[in-house]
């Protein structure tokens, strides 16, 4: 995926290039030409294509965090717990 970026920013840059040594040209549009037909759709392209590998990331985050989470609260397993100690009652 980042092979098919890198070649669409060369063909932007070769294209700002062209602008910019044309006599007609300007480096305003240049600039303006590498900006909009390179970089934006190919940083919109990267973010929509890393979508779905940040959203497994963030749900295993999730799990890990609700995993220590459970695991941090008492009486979380089946067991009792090791350290009970039984009530004193008044006698009457």
């Amino acid at each position: 995926m980042y092979l098919i970026a890198i070649g669409w920013l060369y063909v932007a840059l070769m294209m700002a290039v062209a602008e910019a040594t044309n006599t007609t040209g300007s480096v305003l549009g240049a600039i303006i030409t590498f900006f909009l037909y390179g970089v934006a759709p190919v940083a919109l392209v990267v973010y929509l294509m890393g979508t779905p590998s940040r959203r497994k990331a963030s749900r295993a985050r999730d799990a890990a965090a609700a995993a220590e989470w459970a695991s941090r609260q008492p009486d979380a397993g089946s067991q009792a717990p090791a350290d009970a100690i039984a009530p004193v009652r008044k006698e009457p």
